[in-house]
């Protein structure tokens, strides 16, 4: 998944830390490429691949937004050995404002419960010029778009399910704040309860569009503490969630950035945010700020973010699409991966990536080359495999020795 032209929304191509904490890492292009024949297709398709978590049994867990029809969202247990089975089919997904699917979107697992970042859907429809967006007239296909779901799950559940279904019923349920429990073919048992339900838009009113709105858009989440926190790439925040009550506040906003590519007619004077993967190290966070269009090479950057204060300082600047990062080690000075959606620019001119800073300041090593479109990445350091979704829905494998 990527932005849109106006860098608001994530969609389809279709449409180690660093130092001390304040000193800014420098993406020089990197040395290395030896990874090119290294990438193995694991699965093909998904339906539009956008989170994954590992569970404690060793699985890996697929977020699929799905196609954009309703109910075509799904979580997908992979084993070690690449056999597929569904864990939950019938969440929501429906056509972003451009069109593209939305749906479940960012994974994270703690114990045996499994958050889930549901994406915008079609709350929003395409406003009358690019960049604008208007309130969907016959109201979005599902009421728990933009909000946080807990799945809770045993790990026997995990092994013998044949999957569960969620339906339209449940989805409604869940909005009332209801606890929904679905039973499979094997009586095996899923618990799901809404955690958290966001705002679905803000009005933000323009000279020649009055009725333009921002739809909010959960994309990545992680839990630290007693609270989880969750980027917005439609309205380019983080929030911050109470674990306990669900109370959602804004914790940080991301500003625009001046477009380099403007003098050369590309693109609008400034480029937006859109903040993507996040992931906790210590008491900080990493967040991935992807950046809009024209999705210039350097805009992009890794952010650490102090997860008391909303402190953000550049940790990694001079990037072009970052989408993740994986923290390689506890201390404060331990490598750390970065996922590139596309490493060259504008308009996603190069191969996805994923690059290896190790704290020096020198060059990124290319731990891969040979990705399209990529969209997250899970490290099973119990293989030495690093595993990365696409956007055209397949599960890539890379060997990798952390």
């Amino acid at each position: 998944m990527k932005p849109n032209k106006t860098g608001k929304r994530l969609f389809p191509r279709l449409a180690p830390i660093a130092l001390s904490i304040g000193l800014a890492l420098v993406a020089i292009p990197p040395t290395e490429a030896f990874a090119q024949a290294q990438c193995t297709q694991v699965l093909g398709g998904l339906r539009l691949p956008v989170g994954t978590a590992l569970t404690p049994r060793g699985n890996l867990l697929i977020a699929e937004s799905g196609d954009g029809t309703p109910n075509s969202g799904r979580i997908s247990i992979v084993d070690s050995y690449g056999n597929q089975r569904t864990l939950l089919d019938g969440m929501p997904s429906g056509p972003a404002d451009v069109g593209t699917p939305s749906g479940p979107d960012g994974l994270f697992m703690q114990g045996r419960a499994l958050y889930v970042a549901m994406g915008e859907g079609d709350i929003a429809i395409m406003g009358p010029r690019p960049g604008t967006a208007l309130l969907n007239p016959d109201g979005p296909n599902s009421p728990i778009f933009s909000s946080i779901l807990e799945i809770d799950f045993s790990g026997a559940t995990e092994n013998r399910t044949t999957g569960f279904t969620m339906t339209t019923a449940d989805q409604d349920a869940l909005a009332k704040g209801r606890i929904v429990w679905l039973r499979d073919g094997r009586r095996n048992t899923l618990r799901i309860r809404m955690v958290s339900d966001f705002p679905d838009y803000i009005p933000f009113p323009l000279p020649d569009v009055p009725d333009n709105i921002e739809a909010t858009n959960p994309f990545g989440i992680v839990g630290l503490g007693a609270a989880f926190y969750v980027n917005d790439g439609g309205r380019n925040q983080t929030w911050r969630v109470d674990r306990f009550n669900g109370a959602a506040s804004q914790f940080v906003a991301y500003p625009d950035v001046p477009n380099p590519l403007f003098g050369q007619g590309i693109g609008g004077p400034t480029i937006q945010a859109v903040p993507t993967g996040i992931e906790a190290k210590g008491h900080q966070l990493l967040v991935s700020l992807f950046r809009g269009a024209p999705f210039a090479t350097g805009v992009s950057s890794i952010e650490t973010v102090d997860a008391l204060t909303g402190s953000d300082v550049p940790l990694i600047t001079n990037l072009t699409t970052a989408i993740d990062t994986i923290a390689l080690g506890k201390g404060r000075h331990g490598d750390l991966l970065v996922l590139e959606n596309s490493s060259a620019g504008p308009f996603f001119a190069g191969p996805g990536t994923v690059l290896q800073f190790d704290g020096s300041g020198g060059a990124p090593t290319t731990v891969a080359d040979c990705l399209v479109g990529p969209t997250s990445m899970t490290l099973d350091k119990r293989n030495n495999t690093l595993y990365v979704t696409e956007e055209e829905g397949n599960l890539i494998s890379i060997p990798f020795q952390p």
